[in-house]
């Protein structure tokens, strides 16, 4: 063992330390990243995603993000996304935000819009375009650009269509808010409609939505000022960016380091830094932890919290990004797909006391476990809900 490797193991664990960030405590540094489940019906949720959520948060995990979730109809990727446009929609998902909250975990949502990527089917299904015929629609983006060659293209959305967004993510966000969630994350990545703004691979506009730097970014701006004026001072708010496009002449690092310093004074208080989507022919060098030098870079020039998420799998490489000062959180992904109590079995590889239910706590005899239970305030709301 070297003698780097030796005072790793006598030095405070990373992953299993707290973060406050407003007034919000998570109690460890490993988030689940948001993950489609094409499984909505109407945009409602479904049982699938009280358990898919529930076993999630039962994990261990700092905190648990829902899928991107749709602030408009038309911003669903697919049929089957979940969707917030609507109160009735935030009532289905109150019971679920307030089970992640009792188990431990902070509950967020991503909200978002596909864009010119909407109307597709699920991955099992092909990601293909689903017509109006099978319950599609014709999307909308920046400008009438088709992601892929052959598909329809386009609405370009005019002003007031883009106002329509902007208020749309704003109500999306209180909706969230009364529902009992926690934390919000604007989804400006993977090539969705407020990346297509960003990257000039997919925005040829000629207004003040287009063009240069400034413009391009306008709209993301407008967003977190929207959904910030109205989401509480107290809870954090997050944006997923793709660091770059993995293409000449597109997004780069540079200018998500320039868009994380206009957006931080705005009331953003991390980047959640991804890659690619923008367009299908990117040559993207995935391997092993392959973001989380955008991570670091954009927290070093920036000077802003950092999520590290990508083919990030084991609890060694996890730590090791966040003693190294890559990254403030570790977003999950994949790996919780395969095992939802991957931060239990991380804490186990760590040696740190597993973050585990009073229920599960006999499978964990000889190790060290917390079995605190958050206990939620139930309030009832003049609408219905339970706030906490």
């Amino acid at each position: 063992m070297s003698q780097e490797n030796a005072a790793d193991l006598n030095a405070p664990c990373k992953l299993f330390s707290p973060l406050k960030i407003r007034e919000i405590h998570f109690r460890n540094r490993i988030v689940i990243s948001p993950m489609c489940q094409y499984s909505a019906e109407g945009g409602f949720a479904t049982p699938w995603h009280r358990v898919h959520l529930g076993s999630l948060a039962v994990g261990g995990a700092g905190a648990v993000f829902a899928e991107a979730t749709a602030v408009l109809p038309e911003g669903r990727i697919s049929p089957n996304d979940l969707g917030l446009w609507s109160d009735d929609q935030a009532e289905m998902l109150a019971p679920i935000f307030h089970f992640i909250e009792s188990q431990g975990a902070v509950p967020g949502i991503q909200l978002a819009h596909a864009g010119r990527k909407a109307s597709t089917s699920a991955p099992w299904e092909g990601d293909k375009v689903v017509p109006a015929s099978s319950g599609g629609w014709v999307p909308y983006a920046p400008s009438a650009l088709a992601f892929h060659e052959g598909n329809p293209a386009p609405h370009t959305l005019d002003d007031t269509g883009i106002q329509r967004v902007v208020d749309a993510f704003q109500a999306a966000a209180m909706r969230a808010y009364k529902a009992g969630c926690k934390l919000v994350e604007i989804h400006a990545a993977h090539g969705y409609l407020l990346h297509q703004f960003l990257s000039p691979l997919s925005n040829h506009r000629e207004d003040r939505y287009g063009g240069s730097f400034e413009n391009r970014t306008r709209i993301v701006r407008e967003v977190a000022v929207a959904i910030r004026s109205v989401w509480p001072e107290k809870y954090p708010l997050f944006l997923r960016v793709s660091a770059t496009d993995w293409v000449e002449g597109g997004w780069q690092i540079d200018d998500t380091v320039a868009l994380a310093s206009q957006v931080k004074p705005l009331g953003v208080d991390l980047i959640d830094c991804s890659s690619g989507g923008a367009v299908p022919h990117a040559s993207i060098p995935a391997a092993p932890g392959f973001q989380v030098p955008f991570a670091e870079q954009v927290r070093r020039e920036a000077v802003i919290l950092t999520g590290a998420v990508g083919l990030i799998a084991t609890a060694e490489q996890a730590e090791q990004i966040l003693r190294k000062e890559q990254a403030d959180l570790i977003l999950i992904a994949r790996a919780a797909l395969r095992d939802p109590h991957w931060p239990m079995q991380a804490a186990v590889q760590l040696h740190q006391p597993v973050p585990v239910p009073r229920q599960y706590a006999r499978a964990y005899q000889g190790h060290s476990v917390s079995t605190e239970i958050f206990s939620l305030v139930e309030t009832k709301a003049t609408n219905g809900w339970v706030a906490s």
